[in-house]
C-alpha cells in the first residue's frame, strides 16, 4: 500500500512527526481510501436557494492535544485534558456559499485544514430546500 510507506519508521523512532508525514503522505500520495468524511446538511428556504446565499457550518476536527503535545502524558502523568489519547475535536466553523438557484439534494465537497489538524478533513455538505409555508 502507498499510504503505509515509512508508517513503522516514524511511529517507533520519531513518533512527533507523524502527522506531518500523514499530511505529506496525503499530500503526494492522495487521501487515504478509509479515511473518514464529515457530512452536513444545510436547510435553505426556496428564496435562499433561488438568490443564493453564504451559511456557516461547524466542522468537528481531531487534532493534536494543545497541552500534551500529542504525546498523551504530562511528565509521568496522563494527560486530562486529552485523556491521555493525544488529540482532542476541535469546532472549525467554515463559510459555505451556496450558489444561486440550487436544486434540492445539491452535494459540496471540500478539504478544511485547521492549525489544530494533522490533516486536512473531507467534508461533504448537502443542501436540502424547506418547501414554502
Amino acid at each position: 500500500m502507498p499510504h503505509e510507506c515509512f508508517a513503522d519508521e516514524i511511529a517507533i523512532d520519531f513518533p512527533s512527526v507523524g502527522p506531518a508525514v500523514d499530511r505529506m503522505r496525503d499530500g503526494f500520495l492522495g487521501e487515504c481510501a478509509d479515511a473518514d468524511v464529515v457530512s452536513a446538511e444545510v436547510c435553505v428556504s426556496e428564496r435562499e436557494a433561488w438568490r443564493g446565499l453564504t451559511v456557516p457550518i461547524d466542522v468537528a476536527i481531531r487534532g493534536m492535544c494543545p497541552r500534551c503535545g500529542g504525546r498523551g502524558e504530562t511528565w509521568t502523568e496522563r494527560c486530562h485534558y486529552c485523556c491521555g489519547t493525544g488529540d482532542r475535536v476541535f469546532q472549525h466553523q467554515v463559510r459555505v456559499a451556496v450558489p444561486a438557484r440550487v436544486a434540492d439534494g445539491a452535494r459540496f465537497r471540500f478539504r478544511v485544514t485547521s492549525r489544530h489538524a494533522a490533516a486536512s478533513v473531507r467534508v461533504e455538505v448537502r443542501v436540502a430546500i424547506r418547501p414554502a409555508a
